[in-house]
C-alpha cells in the first residue's frame, strides 16, 4: 500500500500566462519572460530568505495543478517526438506522473520587499503557468547541478526558435513595451501543438492580459490581431508584470 505524505504550498508563480497554451515546453528557452513567486502569509519571513540573493539561478519545485487528480499513465507521448511515439512516463517530464510535481530552473533576478505580499522573488525564464503552487525553493549549484558529460537521450539536442514571428509594427505598439521581448520569444517557439499545421487556422495566445491571434505558413507565424483578453489578467500582475 502506496504511503501518503503531505506537502504545503508555500508560494505561488505569478506569470503572464493564465492558461496552459504558450506556456515554453522547458524553463530558460525564453529568458525575456519574467514571473513573480509571492510567498504564502506563512512562509513570507525574509530570514527564510536570507543569502540567497548570493545565487544566480535557483530551482522552482512546483505542482502540474492543471493535471492534479488526473491519475498518471506508465507512458506518454513526448511532443518533443510529434505525439507519436510512446516513451515511459519517468522518462519524460509529463504531468502525468504519479505525484504531478513538476522542476524548473530559473534565473533569480533579484529578491524584492512588495508593500502587499512582503518579500517576493523576481525570475527570468520561468515555463509556469500564472497561479502554478510551488512547494519548494533551493539554489542552484554549479559544481553539482551542471553535468558537462549528462547525455539527453532523445532531448538530447535543445528545441530553439522554429520560427520566424511577423507581428506588423501598428499591432506590436498595442502591446506594452515592456512585455513585448517575452511574447515574441513565446511565438518563435511554435506554441501549437504539435500534430497542428493548418496555415489557415487562427490561434488565440493570452498573454498579459491581452489575446494576441495568430496563424503559421511554413516556418513564419503572422500576428493578425492584438486585443484585450476577455478574462481577467494574470492574479495579481498588472500590465507592465509586476504585482
Amino acid at each position: 500500500m502506496a504511503q501518503q505524505h503531505t506537502v504545503n504550498v508555500i508560494a505561488r508563480i505569478h506569470s503572464q500566462f493564465p492558461t496552459k497554451f504558450g506556456i515554453p515546453r522547458q524553463s530558460g528557452l525564453v529568458e525575456e519572460l519574467e514571473a513573480l513567486v509571492v510567498f504564502e502569509p506563512e512562509y513570507r519571513s525574509p530570514d527564510a530568505l536570507r543569502g540567497l540573493e548570493g545565487f544566480s539561478h535557483i530551482w522552482l519545485i512546483w505542482q502540474f495543478s492543471q493535471s492534479a487528480g488526473r491519475g498518471w499513465s506508465p507512458t506518454v507521448r513526448p511532443p518533443r517526438l510529434g505525439g507519436n511515439a510512446r516513451m515511459g512516463v519517468f522518462a519524460t517530464r509529463s504531468p502525468f506522473r504519479p505525484n504531478p510535481i513538476g522542476l524548473s530552473c530559473v534565473r533569480l533576478e533579484g529578491v524584492e520587499r512588495h508593500p502587499q505580499y512582503g518579500t517576493v522573488l523576481r525570475v527570468a525564464g520561468a515555463d509556469l503557468m500564472d497561479g502554478t503552487p510551488i512547494y519548494d525553493v533551493k539554489p542552484y549549484l554549479p559544481y553539482a547541478d551542471c553535468r558537462p558529460e549528462a547525455v539527453g537521450g532523445f532531448a538530447s539536442v535543445p528545441k530553439g526558435p522554429s520560427l520566424q514571428v511577423d507581428f506588423p509594427p501598428k499591432l506590436l505598439l498595442q502591446v506594452p513595451e515592456e512585455l513585448r521581448a517575452g511574447l515574441q520569444g513565446v511565438l518563435a517557439q511554435d506554441p501549437r501543438p504539435q500534430y497542428q499545421h493548418d496555415p489557415a487556422r487562427v490561434y488565440g495566445l493570452e498573454f498579459g492580459g491581452l489575446e494576441v491571434k495568430f496563424t503559421v505558413n511554413g516556418e513564419t507565424l503572422t500576428v493578425r490581431e492584438v486585443e484585450e483578453a476577455k478574462r481577467t489578467r494574470p492574479s495579481g500582475l498588472t500590465g507592465d508584470g509586476t504585482v
